[in-house]
Parts: C-alpha cells; sequence; structure tokens
C-alpha cells in the first residue's frame, strides 16, 4: 500500500480538503472496499448460477467527518473533483461517478437505515473500466461511510444487497449480486464460492504455491449498460422458450447440458449461444471448486481456458486484446490458467501462475502484448483480501 494511501495521509487530504476540520483531525475515519477478480463463473450471477470470486487488495478508501447538515459531499483525489447530495432531497441520477454514491444512499436510507450526512475524500488503488469492479467497491466503501458506526452492525450479505439494489435501481446496470458480495464477505486467503440463487456460500482456500496475477490488456472496458442489459434479456428470452416446454424451468439455472441440446431447435441462434455459455459455465464452476480443493491444478487449467473460450464464442464479450492477453500468458511454462475476467470487451485477465512463474510472465507480456496491439500492459500482482469495512 502506498504512503499517500494510509490512513494518516487520507486524514491530512481531508484536512487539505475542508479546513475546518483540522481541529477535528483525530476524529475522521477511514474506510475501505476491496476490488473483486472472479476466478470462473462469468455472468451467470443474474442468471441464478453459481460464481467463485475473490476480493484483493487494489482499493477504494474514503476518508471523511460525520456531519449535522444531512449533506454527503467528496473530493476524488485522482481528479480533484468535488461533487454532493443531500440526503433528504431526491437526487436525479446525472451519469457521473457519484450515481454511485447517492444510489447506495437511496438504496439504504430504502431498507430504512439511518446516514449520516458526511465530508470525505476518495482514493482509489483500483484502475477504472479494467472489470475489477470499482463501481462495487465505491458503493461498499460509501455504504460503510453513510452508516458510519452503525455498519458493523448491519450483516454483510445483507449489504451486498442493498449496494446491488443501488445499481440495479438507481444506476441502472441490471447486474447480479456476485461483486458486491465479494466484496462485502471476502476473506484472505480464498475465493469465495456463491450461489447465487440460495444464497449459500463459503470459502475455498487456494492452494499453496498459487499467486494471482491480472493483467490489464490497457484496454477500458466497454461492455456498457445497454450491452450488458442486451445480454440479460438473450438469457430471459432462452428461459421464456424453454419453458413453454417445461414450466419448472425459472432460469438458466435449471437446464442441464443435455436438455438445452435437445432445445436448440427452439431458440434462435443467439439464445442458444447465450443460454449455452451459462450452463456449461454453471458446470465449470462446480469442477474449478472440486479441482481446487484436491489440488487439481491441471484440471484448474483446462476449465479456465474452457471458460474463456466459452465467453469468446458463445457469449461474444471477449476483445482482440483480451485474447492475446490468454495466449500469451498460456505460452509461459508455470502458468496454470488464464482466462479474461469481468464482464468483456476490454479489461483485464485474472491468471494462476506459480509463484517462480511470475517474472517470466511479466516479461513475456510486456515483449509481446505491445507488439501484438500497440497497447500497454499493466501487470498487477494481487493477492485475496478481507470485505469492506473501517480501517484502524
Amino acid at each position: 500500500m502506498s504512503e499517500p494511501f494510509e490512513a494518516g495521509a487520507l486524514a491530512d487530504a481531508l484536512v487539505d480538503a475542508e479546513p475546518w476540520t483540522a481541529p477535528r483531525r483525530e476524529e475522521i475515519r477511514v474506510v475501505r472496499a476491496p476490488g473483486r477478480v472472479n476466478l470462473i463463473g462469468e455472468h451467470t450471477d443474474y442468471n441464478e448460477g453459481f460464481v467463485l470470486p475473490a476480493a484483493i487488495d487494489l482499493e477504494i478508501r474514503i476518508a471523511y467527518l460525520p456531519t449535522d447538515d444531512r449533506r454527503v459531499e467528496l473530493v476524488r483525489l485522482d481528479t480533484g473533483q468535488r461533487d454532493g447530495f443531500e440526503l433528504d432531497t431526491p437526487r436525479p441520477r446525472a451519469g457521473t461517478w457519484l450515481d454511485y454514491v447517492a444510489g447506495t444512499a437511496w438504496a439504504l436510507a430504502e431498507a430504512g437505515l439511518q446516514l449520516t450526512g458526511l465530508r470525505g475524500v476518495v482514493a482509489s488503488t483500483l484502475p477504472t473500466s479494467a472489470g475489477l469492479s470499482s463501481s462495487a467497491a465505491i458503493e461498499l466503501a460509501s455504504a460503510w461511510a453513510l452508516l458510519d458506526d452503525r455498519a458493523a452492525e448491519v450483516d454483510r450479505f445483507e449489504l451486498a444487497r442493498r449496494c446491488q439494489r443501488a445499481e440495479n435501481g438507481y444506476v441502472g446496470v441490471m447486474g447480479g449480486l456476485m461483486d458486491q458480495f465479494a466484496e462485502s464477505c471476502g476473506v484472505a486467503g480464498s475465493a469465495l464460492f456463491l450461489d447465487c440463487r440460495s444464497s449459500a456460500w463459503r470459502a475455498v482456500p487456494l492452494p499453496p504455491g498459487v499467486d494471482l496475477v491480472v493483467l490489464h490488456t490497457g484496454s477500458p472496458r466497454q461492455l456498457g449498460r445497454s450491452e450488458y442489459n442486451v445480454r440479460r434479456s438473450q438469457c430471459e428470452a432462452a428461459v421464456a422458450a424453454l419453458a413453454r416446454d417445461d414450466p419448472g424451468i425459472h432460469s438458466l439455472r435449471d437446464v442441464t447440458p443435455m436438455a438445452l441440446a435437445a432445445e436448440a431447435g427452439t431458440l434462435e441462434p443467439v439464445e442458444f449461444r447465450r443460454a449455452r455459455h451459462i450452463v456449461s459455465e454453471n458446470d465449470r464452476v462446480g469442477a474449478t471448486v472440486r479441482a481446487l480443493e484436491g489440488g487439481d491444478l491441471a484440471a484448474v487449467g483446462e476449465l479456465f481456458a474452457a471458460s474463456h473460450a466459452s465467453l469468446r464464442d458463445d457469449y461474444d464479450v471477449s476483445s482482440p486484446e483480451l485474447d492475446a492477453m490468454v495466449e500469451i500468458a498460456v505460452a509461459v511454462p508455470g502458468v496454470i490458467g488464464a482466462r479474461m475476467t469481468g464482464a468483456g470487451f476490454g479489461g483485464c485477465t485474472v491468471n494462476l501462475v506459480r509463484p517462480d512463474a511470475v517474472g517470466a510472465l511479466r516479461a513475456a507480456v510486456l515483449d509481446r502484448y505491445p507488439a501484438r496491439t500497440g497497447l500497454t500492459p499493466m501487470i498487477l500482482p494481487v493477492r485475496t483480501a478481507f470485505g469492506a469495512g473501517r480501517v484502524a
């Protein structure tokens, strides 16, 4: 963690932004929320399926002081931009980063939770538009600040649901629960296996001798609100068609690969491919959990490869840059598995790597990737982290 990101430095930054806080510097609170990387289970969460994300040690922090005036005002330290809103006055969505904060306040208030006004500064080590869910991180960090001392009394899973409600109902992105869940409930040293229908979850420890490396393509994630919602509607259309013959089908979670193959003629070709990705990806999540727990890293690598191919060919959310990054990574000895992670069309890949191969992976990416794409990559070794909370 860099020095400007430490709690004391953030308190100093708040004093610089809000000089009136100087006499109360010792009262400044700092909250944090991690980003997340999804090991496998992409686009399955909004289809009531299975996912396997992990919270990571790239994060967003907010240093703040509570106020009595029912106003929330924040300054972004990366841009210097200041923006705010009144807690008791409806605020229309504005298409800016503050929507995630205002939406979180709206969703928490809708649940009857008591909020506090505040003045704060926001700092981040999470690259934006990378598919590492900086949006959920600002929601979770905002929730902990807005709830102040009451945040620790709210169940972590319920807090994730409230932040998902903000993104669905206020921001207008109809994503599933995975991002907020991982960033609220994260466990250091582990991925998190979540059943998005029953909400049952458990930690899945990563085996020893495995490092996580995120490779940013240098191409911003571009699967915007409209395309994301199109994918969701295509899945819903497939469910509606399949349910005409089997009323027991309520989501693609209820469809087996064999049943889907038998009903291929009842679906539009694009709907069939979207459904095939979801159905097969759910199977891959379970298989990956078993392989990790059994130490079968070769199987994990094969499952990563199959997942990336499915996202590329059936769900159409990969990109030439993501494909190039995966191809370069898997050619490096000691790379166990590589696949795109996140919503798609740019952003990052997730790589499971043996510790003594991280340097070779870095060298290969820096040597080969710019020549293939003309873009500058970022190599981000990460560690799994605990979920959102107060910084001591």
